[in-house]
Parts: structure tokens; C-alpha cells; sequence
């Protein structure tokens, strides 16, 4: 027998959603033991709105402040931050007991034009939320804040020799990806200053390109045997081992992406035809086939899925029960490295990997860049150097003296 778990009575207003959060936040695999926590918590905050005199419309993400600091004041440690309420608010504003969150407004000129060029990234350039608020926003807010001062941004003084010396103070601080991450983005905002008006000249022509080695390196893919070690190193006994070792084979047999790993849902599988529906970068769609070695892993993984709401193919093991996000599937990878005794890679080496792999097994370029729905062609010839079968015939012999053989 299980042991017993104490279940509290929720006493004052939050009383009559107690029993639906408690089902709540066992559908999301949180432990009965958990659950019972919550649920305590759920009645402390109750009884702390009946003293205050409040209901539970009244119950907004500034009154939870003052209910962690009222706990905090009482020298209480539990449930003494505001992060500690966010459980139940979200699911008192999932039924729409209590007003949802006041959406933050732009408080003085560089938060206010930071905003509008989030938006023009999302809206007009169809960017998605990591590029824009990790990549382009962030580099957009480090060269700003060197203007803000009192009289604002100042930007019709803006020249091209503010330009180059805030490229030359930060690159330097940079590896060559980040340099280029950070000179792409700064062109995406001058651009977007003259498109405002906010500048009268276009400075685009300002900012310097950054020398792409790419093309001076090999892509350095796996091994077979070291792909082999990573797959074996997943415990296929277990929930977690059966997910890792589809998301591996996701990785080194289609060669996605790991933001394409964990975009993927239960509906983009198409079982009867054997296609995979994949969501790219820039809102792209593609439908790729389905491996039969992929789809083995993804039905053994689907047996020991939990069953929810949540439509994404893979769930987080510990609750709340959830997606995975770009970040996870990374560290699967990592995680599968450190088993395997392998030095650690990141998740686009085996993206690298399934195309060198391909093109060994015959696969022309041209097929190799559409699995791995490259836009342009110049992209998929970076592994034309890895194919020494071909470039063979075109290395010129080395010189010998005259009758040397």
C-alpha cells in the first residue's frame, strides 16, 4: 500500500476551485504528496483574502506580492516569494476566476522603441520570439543604452563613427559566431531606424562584414561508432531513455534542428503515410519522411507517454507535465555525451552528422539540402569537402623529380 497523504481542507474564497486545482496539478504529474502541498498553500492564500477583506476577482499578481511579503513579514519561509504563487494564478486565470496579468508598458523612450522594433521583427520580418527577444532585441538594447541619456535617444546626431566604434569595443569580446550574430543584428536595426525615420541616413553600409571561416572549415560530424555510443547510452527500460534515444535518432537520422525537436506535436505525425511535419525557422513547414528506425522509437516512447493535455510529442519527465523547449534538447544531447564517455557536443553537431552520413551513403547535394531544408544552395556546398570520393580525382599529383618514380 501507498502511504497515506494528507489532503487540506481550503477554507475562505478559493474554496470552490480547491478541488479542481487539485486535479489540476495531478494531471500535470506533480505527486500526490505535491499536490497536497499545493493544495495547502492554495488554502493559506485563501484564508489570507478573507482577512484582507478580499474576493477572489480581487486577486491580481500585486496582491500575491503582498501576500508572499505578508509571509515573509511573519518570518515564514515557505511560500514567501512571488514566484511561489505563480501555480495557483495560472489556474485560476486558465478559468478565468481572477484578471490576467497587467502587460507590462514601456516606461521611457529606449524601452518604448526596444518594444516597436520587437514587434517589427515579429510582425513584419515574421521572426520567431527566440531570435527576436534572445538575439536581435539584446544586441538592439546595448548599443542604444550608450544614448540614452535626458533628452532621450538622440539618434538624428546618430553617424557612422558611432557605428564602428561600438562594433571595434565589442567584438573583440566575442568568438567569430558571436561577432557576426552581433554585426547582423546591429544591421537589422539601422535598418529598421531609417524604415522609422528615425534616422534620416542609412547606415547599413557602416557596418563591416565579419570573415566567414566557415568556408575555410570542415563540418565536423560524428562518427558512426560515436552515434552508436550516444543511442546505446539511453536506458530504453526507462520513460526518459525511450524519449532521449527518439530525440536522438530525430537528430542524427533527419538532421533537425533542436527548436524543430521540440516544436514537433502528436499531430504532426503522420502515421499512415510515414511523414513527419517539421516547423522551421521563419514560420516554414516542411513534411520529411519518416524513417522506419525513428518511427519504432517514437511509438516505444508514445507507450510510455504519460496521458495530457499537452499535444507536444515530448514531455518533460518531472511536473509540471509540459514540452520540452530548443534549450532541453540540447542538454539531452550533452546529457547522452556525458553517459557515453564522449566529449560534449551540442545538438547541431549531429545535424552536421546526418548530412555527412548521407552523403557517404550517395546523397547529391542537392538532396542532402533538401532534407535539411536549406534556402539557399550555398549552405549544403560547405559538405562537398567532405566527400573525398569526389574531390579525389581532382587533386593534381604531387611533383616528382624526372625519373623518380
Amino acid at each position: 500500500m501507498g502511504r497515506k497523504v494528507w489532503v487540506p481542507v481550503v477554507s475562505g474564497p478559493l474554496a470552490p476551485y480547491a478541488a479542481g486545482f487539485w486535479s489540476w496539478l495531478v494531471s500535470r504529474a506533480y505527486s500526490r504528496s505535491a499536490a497536497a502541498d499545493g493544495l495547502y498553500q492554495f488554502d493559506q492564500l485563501s484564508r489570507w483574502l478573507a482577512r484582507e477583506g478580499l474576493g477572489v476577482g480581487d486577486l491580481t499578481g500585486e496582491q500575491a506580492e503582498r501576500f508572499a511579503r505578508a509571509r515573509r513579514a511573519a518570518g515564514v519561509v515557505s511560500w514567501a516569494s512571488p514566484r511561489s504563487v505563480a501555480l495557483p494564478l495560472e489556474y485560476l486565470r486558465q478559468l478565468g476566476a481572477v484578471p490576467p496579468p497587467a502587460p507590462g508598458c514601456p516606461v521611457g523612450p529606449l524601452e518604448e522603441l526596444l518594444a516597436d522594433y520587437g514587434r517589427y521583427l515579429s510582425i513584419e520580418r515574421g521572426l520567431c520570439d527566440h531570435t527576436v527577444f534572445d538575439a536581435y532585441v539584446p544586441a538592439a538594447r546595448l548599443f542604444l543604452s550608450e544614448r540614452d541619456g535626458s533628452d532621450g535617444l538622440d539618434l538624428a546626431r546618430l553617424a557612422a563613427a558611432d557605428v564602428s566604434s561600438f562594433l571595434a569595443r565589442e567584438c573583440p569580446k566575442r568568438s567569430v559566431s558571436g561577432a557576426r550574430d552581433l554585426v547582423c543584428a546591429l544591421r537589422s536595426l539601422l535598418r529598421y531606424l531609417h524604415l522609422a525615420g528615425l534616422i534620416t541616413t542609412p547606415l547599413v553600409w557602416a557596418v563591416p562584414s565579419v570573415a566567414d571561416l566557415r568556408d575555410r572549415a570542415l563540418p565536423r560530424g560524428l562518427d558512426p561508432a560515436a552515434v552508436r555510443r550516444l543511442l546505446a547510452s539511453c536506458d530504453r527500460r526507462r520513460f526518459v531513455g525511450r524519449r532521449d534515444f527518439a530525440i536522438l535518432l530525430l537528430l542524427a537520422r533527419l538532421g533537425l534542428r533542436a527548436g524543430e525537436v521540440a516544436a514537433i506535436t502528436l499531430d504532426d505525425i503522420d502515421w499512415r503515410a510515414g511523414m513527419l511535419l517539421v516547423h522551421g525557422k521563419g514560420g516554414r513547414e516542411d513534411a520529411l519522411p519518416l524513417p522506419g528506425d525513428v518511427g519504432e522509437a517514437i511509438v516505444s516512447y508514445l507507450r510510455r507517454r504519460p496521458r495530457c493535455e499537452c499535444r507536444a510529442l515530448f514531455l518533460r519527465v518531472t511536473a509540471p507535465l509540459q514540452g520540452l523547449n530548443r534549450c532541453t534538447v540540447a542538454w539531452v544531447v550533452r546529457a547522452a555525451c556525458d553517459r557515453a564517455g564522449l566529449p560534449r557536443v551540442g545538438a547541431h553537431r549531429l545535424r552536421h552528422t546526418a548530412a555527412t552520413q548521407m552523403l557517404h551513403a550517395g546523397a547529391s547535394l542537392p538532396e542532402i539540402g533538401q532534407v535539411l531544408r536549406h534556402r539557399e544552395q550555398k549552405t549544403t556546398a560547405i559538405y562537398a569537402k567532405v566527400d573525398h570520393a569526389a574531390l579525389r580525382p581532382l587533386a593534381r599529383p604531387w611533383p616528382t623529380p624526372a625519373g623518380v618514380s
